[in-house]
This record gives C-alpha cells, structure tokens and sequence, in this order.
C-alpha cells in the first residue's frame, strides 16, 4: 500500500532556508493556506556544504503544520543524525550520495524511522548510485546548483539529468529539483518530470508568498497543461 504522504510530494515545495525565521510559523501557514502540500527543510552541517543552518528544532517547531515536512540532509555521515530528525517530526528524511559511504544502509534506516528516503545528487555526480539504491528511494532530488552557496543560477544541463533521474525512479516516486527554481526555469523542469519544485526566494522572497506560490504553481500546470 503506497504511503499517503507520497501524493503529498508533489507541486511548489517552499524552501524555509529563504523564509523570515522571526515570523516562520505564520509564513508557512500562509503557504499551506494557499495549496502548499510540501514544506523542504534545508539542513547544513557546515562541513560537507560551508554554511551551518538549523537543527532538528526547526522541524519541531513546525509539527502540526497540514504539510509533509521534507528535511534534506547536506550533511556528513547523515546515518548519525536521522534518528534525531525522525524523531522531531520529518515525514522525509534526503541524504546526499557523495555525504556517506554506506548510502544503502542510510536510506534503509529512514525508512525504518518511519520517514520516506530522499536521495539527493550534486550537479557534478552521476546517477549511478540512483540506479542501484532505486527500491529504497521514494524521493530523488537533482541538485540544481552546487548546494552550500546563494544566489547561483540554475543549472541549464539539469533538465536532462531530471528527466535521467525520472526514469530511473521507481513508479510512484517524486522527482524533485532545488536551486534556482522560479518564473523563468520551472516550465523546463517540469517538462523533463520534475514533480516536487524547491523554491525558496522565489516564494519566500516575494512581497506575498501565498500569491507568488501560486503564481509559480499556475506555471508548472501550464507546461504540461496538467498540475504537477
């Protein structure tokens, strides 16, 4: 029986990295009141990406809110730390391939925490690791920008590493994409079966979130002529 929270994983997926953590709650309620079903958490460690972010108690702060919360792990040896994550209240829990030497064994353990496995790929590494770990990945995430750095520009070539990743998923799966997801970009991965958009300053960053979320979410439909 597939998880519920799988259908939830679809759609405008608002990064909290780019949010006004002084009114964090009430931005995003007001996404989730306008049709946000995913909420991506982004979670750096300060080694395997420069910057340090936040912790499990930013998700415990955010339970309760009628959205999957999508915690994507950029640190070292995450299997250290889901246990924790799973515990405050993270529905997905996304590793990073090139973060630890025993990937089958992590996406295993989230799953066994009770949270889905998300597995996420660096611009510059290939999609082997997708291949051989696919029954244990309900979520893959193609990194379209180097992870740890602001204000880069999407990608060009990661429409086609989407649409590598989208054949490999297993049926059900949600292909998601994150870095320099907006106006101008969000039709091509769509196109190429993107089916979770992380978007941060393109919402987040907007004067209204909940008008710009659906701004963003009218455009996916129109690329396709069907909602993501």
């Amino acid at each position: 029986m597939s998880d519920p929270r799988l259908a939830r994983l679809k759609g405008i997926a608002p990064s909290i990295l780019a949010s006004d953590f002084g009114r964090l709650r009430s931005q995003v309620e007001e996404v989730v009141a306008a049709g946000v079903t995913t909420i991506h958490i982004d979670v750096m460690d300060g080694h395997f990406v420069p910057p340090i972010t936040m912790g499990p108690i930013v998700v415990d702060a955010l339970r309760g809110v009628d959205a999957v919360l999508d915690v994507h792990l950029m640190i070292e040896r995450p299997e250290r730390q889901l246990a924790d994550f799973a515990r405050a209240g993270a529905d997905v829990l996304t590793v990073h391939a090139e973060a630890t030497p025993q990937l089958h064994y992590a996406l295993g353990q989230a799953r066994e925490l009770g949270a889905l496995a998300g597995l996420a790929l660096c611009p510059g590494t290939g999609t082997a690791s997708l291949e051989e770990t696919t029954d244990l990945v309900d979520l893959a995430l193609c990194m379209s920008v180097n992870p740890g750095w602001g204000g880069q520009r999407f990608i060009p070539t990661s429409t086609a590493k989407i649409a590598r990743m989208a054949a490999i998923a297993r049926p059900g799966a949600a292909v998601q994409v994150d870095g320099g997801v907006d106006r101008t970009t969000i039709a091509d991965c769509v196109r190429a079966g993107a089916t979770s958009l992380v978007a941060g300053s393109a919402v987040f960053g907007q004067p209204d979130p909940g008008d710009a979320v659906q701004e963003l979410a009218r455009l996916a439909a129109a690329a396709t002529g069907t909602a993501v």
